[in-house]
């Protein structure tokens, strides 16, 4: 039976037409509304934490240093900053308890310690500057006289406006108070990590998706085809565990199971090494490795199918073999997507404190690492650790580190892109 297909009626096309062009505007204002959204929620962000990195502060000492000059010193019109490291040396011998001398000792010997480093020791120890009060950056710009009024209420303080990011706050050590912390031993501790989880991560990876999809797809034995879709079924899974579950397997294999290798006593590691217990930079770097690799094999794995089949047969065609074509051929035209999911992969490890927290990150350090034995922290422990204090001040030394975080990641980000963007010009 012959079935009479109809057009619509001129009126009823129309009408069709304007109903089409309805439903289109709509999505287009659903869609834009959500990019709104998103945008709006990023600048709430970014004000709280540029609000908390700056602001005026009350600061009251304990001891005055001109008090400290007078006291310990033959020059009692110098400045405590202009003094020697012998006299910072005997002032702290002269102030400090015992006990606290021998942990100060057992860190770094005060004798070779740099003059900086005693000069902040005194400052922290003996001056003992405390923030008594501090305000928002906009409490600051608008509430100016009432600051100036509450701090001439009190006895022997000043107020200062705070840059808690700063130079200072960039190559400082982690410090017990707020005023003197900074993320020097932490930021070192984040490129360490960060650098071993891509050296291991990237070429594992990527061998990984080219064996999957270059190899395993050619295979004629049948079982080893169910053991192929094996291994890619828990690829794809093993990207949405939790990554609180690769902490606890990073501590069970890299910090217990791999402890002569990972503190470094197999290699005939320094005393540092050896006393970390396995809780190690290389245990934390190769924690976020098996983290990220099941995303970096998935991207991976989307840019090598990306590439043309048309361009494995030509090469194979003009007798190549199969692993020429790839290395000639496959990995240059997948490369550009291999790197943007390893910018992705790198970005989620940067950002991770779950795993480390496990593995044995520590929250108080004060020694920068020197390699991959060495015991750490990273920011976002940092940040973590400073967030759960009860002073306000240390969240607004962690707001100053979360800037420190986004500008790191966002360099490592740009430098990713222009490698990417480079390669893809190359195959244009």
């Amino acid at each position: 039976m012959n079935r009479v297909s109809t057009f619509p009626q001129e009126s009823q096309l129309r009408r069709l037409l304007a109903r089409r062009k309805r439903i289109g505007w709509l999505w287009q204002v659903v869609f834009l509304l959500a990019t709104i959204l998103v945008v709006l929620s990023l600048i709430v962000l970014l004000y709280n934490i540029v609000v908390g990195a700056f602001g005026y502060v009350i600061v009251q000492d304990k001891v005055s240093p001109q008090e400290i000059v007078q006291t310990y010193t033959d020059t009692p019109e110098a400045a405590l900053h202009t003094l020697s490291a012998d006299q910072y040396r005997f002032i702290l011998e002269q102030n400090l308890s015992k006990g606290l001398l021998r942990r100060l000792n057992s860190e770094a010997p005060l004798t070779e310690r740099s003059r900086e480093e005693l000069y902040r020791l005194v400052v922290e120890r003996v001056v003992k500057p405390r923030v008594v009060q501090s305000y928002s950056l906009v409490d600051s710009i608008f509430e100016r006289d009432k600051i100036f009024a509450e701090a001439a209420a009190l006895p022997h303080s000043r107020v200062e406006f705070r840059r808690w990011l700063n130079l200072d706050f960039l190559t400082g050590k982690q410090a017990s108070v707020p005023e003197l912390a900074g993320v020097r031993t932490a930021l070192l501790g984040s490129l360490w990590v960060i650098a071993i989880t891509v050296v291991v991560a990237l070429p594992l990876g990527v061998a990984a998706a080219i064996y999957l999809e270059e190899y395993a797809a050619v295979v004629a034995n049948p079982w080893l085809r169910r053991l192929n879709a094996v291994i890619q079924t828990n690829i794809n899974n093993l990207a949405g565990v939790p990554s609180i579950i690769y902490g606890i397997l990073g501590l069970a294999i890299f910090v217990r199971g791999l402890e002569a290798f990972t503190s470094g006593a197999a290699f005939g590691a320094t005393a540092d090494g050896a006393t970390a217990n396995g809780r190690t930079i290389m245990s934390a770097g190769l924690t976020l490795a098996l983290l990220i690799l099941p995303i970096i094999i998935i991207n991976a794995q989307e840019a090598i199918r990306a590439v043309p089949q048309s361009l494995r047969q030509a090469s194979m065609g003009l007798g190549a073999t199969r692993w020429q074509t790839i290395w000639h051929h496959v990995l240059p035209s997948a490369l550009p997507g291999i790197l943007t999911g390893t910018i992705l992969s790198v970005s989620r490890a940067l950002g991770e404190t779950a795993p480390l927290v496990v593995v044995g990150a520590s929250t108080f350090i004060t020694i920068d690492p020197d390699g991959p034995f060495s015991k750490f922290t990273t920011l976002t422990i940092q940040i973590y650790q400073w967030t759960a204090r009860p002073q306000d001040e240390f969240r607004n030394i962690a707001a100053a580190a979360i800037i420190v975080l986004l500008v790191l990641l966002l360099t490592l980000n740009a430098a990713a892109i222009l490698l990417r963007n480079r390669y893809s010009r190359r195959l244009v």
